[in-house]
């Protein structure tokens, strides 16, 4: 073989040899450039998990504050309820206790049926008073004198009588101050009851008859 046939042999195989280290060294960067996206990749999702990580840690606090202030909120209530509890018990009881006395005394209709007639038996008092009195009798012949005993002089309450009033089935006098002119001063006398040293004893439909102090009994009529 002459010596340029074997140079040229020789040249074709290193440069043959330098092609397929080229090569070889292509793919390895190729390689390398994949592995560095692939590892870029992995760093960002790592971050992402990381981010994620940090934001559900500071969700989780937050809620175990919010827990934390809802359990003082639930003993606070609890707290409260044992509280109110008794006091709503005592209202309830002094309510039921008000109705009662309430359904005792007389109703709103039963007042205003008074307040009528208390201000009739008044105007009809009035007019009594305003009336002008009646003249003196004429004089006449003298009567001979009866041999009875005479009887006393009844005696002039220190009131006005204005009339009944009835209460379920029990029965009141009305009386009132002479001078009086307000619905104020009205009272209600029952049977047994004292006005003065007037004592109410019976108390019939037109009249009223009163115990009265170092006296016999007076019978007053009702108007």
């Amino acid at each position: 073989m002459k010596a340029s046939t074997f140079q040229t042999l020789i040249i074709g195989l290193l440069c043959l040899a330098v092609a397929g280290l080229s090569g070889g060294l292509y793919n390895q960067y190729q390689r390398m450039a994949e592995l560095q996206s692939t590892d870029t990749q992995y760093r960002q999702t790592l971050d992402s998990l990381q981010h994620d990580a940090s934001t559900l840690k500071d969700a989780q606090e937050k809620q175990q504050y919010a827990l934390k202030d809802l359990k003082q909120i639930v003993d606070t209530g609890e707290q409260q309820a044992n509280t109110l509890d008794p006091m709503l018990d005592q209202w309830a009881q002094e309510i039921q206790e008000l109705r009662d006395g309430l359904a005792d005394r007389a109703t709103v209709a039963d007042l205003t049926a008074l307040r009528a007639r208390l201000e009739q038996v008044e105007q009809q008092f009035l007019d009594l008073k305003t009336q002008p009195s009646p003249p003196p009798p004429t004089p006449s012949a003298p009567k001979p004198k009866q041999t009875a005993r005479p009887k006393s002089a009844p005696l002039s309450p220190p009131f006005s009588v204005l009339g009944v009033e009835s209460r379920g089935s029990e029965s009141f006098l009305a009386v009132a101050p002479h001078d009086s002119r307000s619905l104020m001063d009205v009272r209600l006398l029952h049977s047994g009851e004292q006005l003065r040293t007037w004592q109410l004893k019976v108390l019939e439909p037109n009249s009223a008859i009163f115990a009265v102090t170092a006296q016999p009994d007076q019978t007053v009529q009702i108007p």
